[in-house]
């Protein structure tokens, strides 16, 4: 898939980012290579692929379960503007 300037000024449309019409140019350029490169790795047949968390084949060291701090959240609460039953309240921002 190759990204045109017009596709370039959409995402950055989209993403809320101010980009000169010449920049845009070298921008298509580079995000064509990504998408190539994606499409190319998405080609390969993965379905054998064991998934793995990490690429070093070793045990994670853990630390101990142990509370370290004593509870002070009434303490910090006392800062806030409102708080009931110990939870801060806030003003709603999604309707």
């Amino acid at each position: 898939m190759s990204l045109d300037a017009n596709h370039i000024q959409k995402l950055c449309e989209l993403a809320r980012l101010a980009i000169a019409p010449e920049e845009a140019v070298e921008l298509s350029a580079k995000l064509t290579d990504i998408v190539a490169l994606v499409d190319q790795l998405q080609a390969l047949d993965t379905g054998q692929v064991t998934p793995m968390a990490h690429p070093m084949d070793r045990s994670q060291p853990l630390r101990d379960d142990v509370v370290t701090e004593s509870d002070e959240h009434e303490r910090y609460q006392q800062n806030a503007a409102t708080v009931e039953q110990g939870l801060y309240l806030v003003p709603k921002v999604i309707e």
